[in-house]
């Protein structure tokens, strides 16, 4: 099998945004279905009016819907205007050449950009601050792949022309320049993958993306662990050696004296097997 198959093949699942409904009424009835999403996203969100009036990631996300469609219509400096007007009034500068997905829920949405070849997918959750980067300056696919369900933490960087898998979390502060697999929460600087789950309820966001693991507590928690156990073997050995701390670490530190020093041990370790093999024989004497 070839290089560029494997690399295929390791590739995450992201699930394809799924089409808008057509027509007014198609429009009309995407418009509650994103009230809808918010209000079961946000438990700030009390009634449809308020949403419909106070969210600005609502409105950033309708007015990409028309400017999309007139970026697809060949009508491009009336989408880069549209887009313009969107940023000023929402603070959130989306690409009319993004595609946006549905049920996509920006929250609060201040300072978010997102690239002209960055897709989303549904049920998404952006947060504050995001950024959806390109790395090239040719003219192709450069910005990153959402999947469906995919958590992104505030002010997370995803940059380059990866993907994101079905129902991964990406913490808060991330920087991520490397394909996540579905299911799997990264954090850091560059993004680590800290865990694995297999996607579930992908339909539903996960408002729980303040619960990630922390890779620095758990290196200290295995560095302590791993200086607990030296410690007992220090010990072992100044028992055997019936020596102070002190002058263990005053051996230790004469590198002259370390051949003497192995040769002491060894001579107690051997002595000590030797009375604890008498005692054995009496034992059964």
């Amino acid at each position: 099998m070839s290089e560029a198959s494997q690399h295929e093949r390791r590739r995450p699942t992201t699930t394809p945004p799924s089409t808008h409904s057509a027509g007014a009424n198609g429009f009309w009835l995407d418009v509650i279905e994103d009230i809808r999403a918010v209000r079961r996203a946000d438990p700030a969100a009390r009634t449809p009016v308020e949403v419909i009036l106070t969210y600005p990631g609502l409105h950033a996300i309708w007015f990409h819907r028309v400017a999309h469609g007139l970026w697809n219509k060949g009508h491009i400096v009336a989408a880069r205007l549209l887009s313009h007007l969107s940023r000023h009034y929402t603070g959130i500068e989306i690409h009319p050449g993004a595609t946006i997905g549905r049920r996509v829920f920006i929250d609060h949405g201040m300072g978010i950009v997102i690239g002209e070849t960055a897709v989303i997918g549904d049920d998404c959750l952006i947060y504050k601050g995001v950024v959806l980067g390109g790395t090239t300056l040719k003219r192709t696919k450069r910005h990153p792949t959402l999947g469906k369900g995919v958590t992104v933490g505030s002010n997370a960087c995803i940059l380059g022309a990866v993907e994101i898998g079905d129902g991964a979390r990406i913490g808060s502060g991330s920087v991520v320049i490397k394909d996540v697999e579905e299911g799997a929460t990264v954090v850091g600087i560059p993004g680590r993958v800290v865990s694995k789950d297999r996607p579930s309820g992908l339909t539903i966001p996960n408002l729980d993306h303040a619960a990630l693991p922390d890779p620095l507590q758990r290196i200290v928690k295995d560095l302590l662990g791993h200086i607990d156990r030296l410690s007992s073997r220090i010990h072992t050995l100044e028992n055997l050696l019936e020596l102070s701390p002190e002058e263990l670490a005053e051996k230790l530190e004469r590198h002259e004296m370390q051949d003497d020093l192995d040769l002491e041990f060894l001579a107690a370790y051997e002595n000590e097997g030797a009375e604890a093999n008498e005692a054995l024989t009496e034992a059964e004497g």
